[in-house]
């Protein structure tokens, strides 16, 4: 059978990394490009503050375009369905049957992904949809997924714990309660190196910042 044509949404993190993964090692999906919201005024990751070129270096490392979405700053809801009503049109147009989505356990979010894509002939695949975290976060590092916390709230997580990788260590030091994997948005992270890259991204932590209620580190190549 045909694989479909999908496009992926990359957040930088791990999440959306390994879901491309996952869809890799399969046989029913063809992932043709990644797509990403943008901050425009700060030229970074929505949600994760990741540098653009930080972006740019992930997706090549990964072998696919790379599909910008830049967002006003701040940005209305009326402002994002209509940025993103563009971008749906644009893949119809471009014959894209799927869109994967990196979403663990937040019906919220993947109802509204699923609404989205409502009428538009696009069926939107969530490849890690509800998989058990703890044993999640054991596959990826075992794998050799490298990852950085990019931003951390501090009410849920040491805000030491920005800009440090996330691996076993890590884990350990979590309150008791917080996911492994940060499925409640106690962190967001910035994937450098894994299965899914053909080569690491080389990075340097800068300062962490603490701004709108969440420490920020600063990941920059080098």
């Amino acid at each position: 059978m045909e694989k479909r044509k999908t496009w992926m949404s990359w957040s930088s993190g791990k999440d959306s990394a390994w879901a491309l993964h996952q869809l890799r090692l399969g046989d029913d999906y063809e992932v043709t490009a990644l797509f990403t919201t943008t901050n425009q005024e700060f030229e970074r990751v929505a949600m994760h503050g990741v540098r653009n070129e930080v972006l740019r270096k992930q997706a090549a490392a990964v072998g696919l375009p790379l599909i910008e979405l830049p967002l006003p700053f701040p940005c209305t809801n009326e402002d994002y369905e209509r940025i993103m009503g563009e971008f749906v049109s644009r893949a119809q147009a471009e014959r894209v049957e799927c869109m994967a989505f990196g979403d663990l356990y937040l019906e919220d979010v993947r109802d509204y992904r699923i609404k989205n894509m409502e009428g538009s002939g696009i069926e939107p695949v969530f490849p890690i949809w509800g998989k058990n975290t703890s044993e999640l976060a054991d596959e990826m590092l075992a794998a050799g997924v490298k990852t950085i916390l990019s931003v951390v709230n501090p009410e849920q997580v040491p805000a030491e714990l920005a800009g440090q990788y996330w691996n076993h260590e890590l884990i350990g030091k979590l309150p008791v309660g917080v996911d492994p994997c940060g499925e409640n948005g106690e962190f967001h992270s910035c994937v450098v190196d894994g299965p899914m890259f053909d080569r690491p991204i080389p990075v340097a932590i800068g300062e962490s910042v603490l701004r709108d209620g969440f420490m920020f580190a600063d990941i920059e190549l080098v």
